[in-house]
């Protein structure tokens, strides 16, 4: 679901989730980081530390422009 989201090929979510910190695009980082704060998801990072919040509702999201045809 996550692959789906953030509009990424599995492959490139599995080696983003490795152990192994294998090479992976900047530009699926970012798809992935966007996905998740879509969903709810906010990034902490502090001179305490680093974490993530989960927001019981997702922020608000902009309404796209409808195109219609007149």
């Amino acid at each position: 679901m996550l692959a789906e989201k953030s509009l990424v090929a599995l492959t490139a979510l599995k080696r983003l989730e490795s152990e192994r910190e294998l090479d992976v695009h900047e530009g699926t980082r970012d798809q992935v980081r966007r996905a998740l704060e879509n969903a709810g998801t906010v990034f902490i990072d502090s001179p305490q530390g680093r974490g993530v919040m989960v927001l019981n509702k997702p922020p608000m999201r902009a309404p796209r422009a409808s195109h219609s045809r007149d």
